[in-house]
């Protein structure tokens, strides 16, 4: 029986990868990479450090291109049904390639369980009867690197805490909660918040050029406003996530 490895890698810094992950990228025999194009060059050529310093070998590379997508569609759930259909005709023939016996894996930034489509297209796949093994590696989070990186806790005493989007931010602040973090937001929509909001936000989380800012939303948000824009249009691409804090 073929197996799939999931491995999380965690939210930038290689340094990120528990033993775990280690142990298991040390068993792969095929990594499968989906190329998002020049533009995230910069994260294919992290995925290839982490592959030099610990895939033992010998191991194979396959690589397929990553379906693009509309990015402001009309029904956001159906675009993304269809889009990960589409990432898992891609898939289907990565996986094509992998011998009976051989070990091939995904590697995923963060943890594969937040925000991330890989599990759900395999789940795809092994309803079109695909036949493969599947164990996941847990990764370390985005939102644990940006909490790190702030020296917070994720959540005030005895108190829930949400994550969400920024589309779904945008629709309001969720009932019942004062702590929200908040990932793939690319419309600012924490700028719709109460001003006296305290927000601890980050990009590049993990990596050489990280951004660290925190402080009311009143005051900080023009300024992650600026720092957000100047280093997409540098690095062509930007993954950030904050938290919301009311107190």
């Amino acid at each position: 029986m073929r197996k799939i490895l999931v491995i999380g890698i965690g939210a930038g810094n290689p340094d990120h990868l528990t033993l775990q992950a280690v142990k298991a990228l040390r068993t792969v025999d095929v990594f499968f990479v989906l190329d998002k194009g020049a533009v995230k060059q910069e994260l294919v050529d992290l995925r290839q450090s982490i592959l030099a310093d610990h895939a033992t070998g010998p191991y194979r590379v396959l690589e397929g291109r990553d379906p693009d997508r509309d990015r402001t569609p009309d029904n956001y759930v159906q675009t993304i049904e269809a889009w990960r259909r589409d990432r898992a005709d891609v898939c289907a023939g990565l996986l094509a390639q992998l011998g009976p016996d051989e070990v091939g894996a995904f590697l995923v930034w963060g943890d594969p369980s937040l925000y991330d489509s890989t599990l759900a297209i395999l789940d795809d796949l092994l309803a079109r009867g695909l036949e493969f093994d599947v164990e996941v590696i847990p990764g370390v989070t985005s939102v644990a690197a940006l909490t790190a990186g702030h020296r917070v806790a994720l959540n005030q005493v005895s108190r829930p805490v949400q994550i969400t989007t920024g589309r779904r931010l945008s629709e309001g602040w969720p009932a019942d909660v004062d702590d929200v973090a908040v990932m793939l937001d690319a419309k600012y929509s924490f700028e719709g918040v109460d001003p006296d909001t305290w927000i601890y936000w980050g990009a590049y989380l993990g990596m050489p050029d990280e951004i660290l800012v925190s402080g009311r939303v009143g005051d900080v948000a023009p300024r992650i406003r600026e720092l957000r824009e100047e280093a997409r249009a540098r690095k062509g691409w930007i993954m950030d996530t904050y938290l919301l804090r009311r107190t």
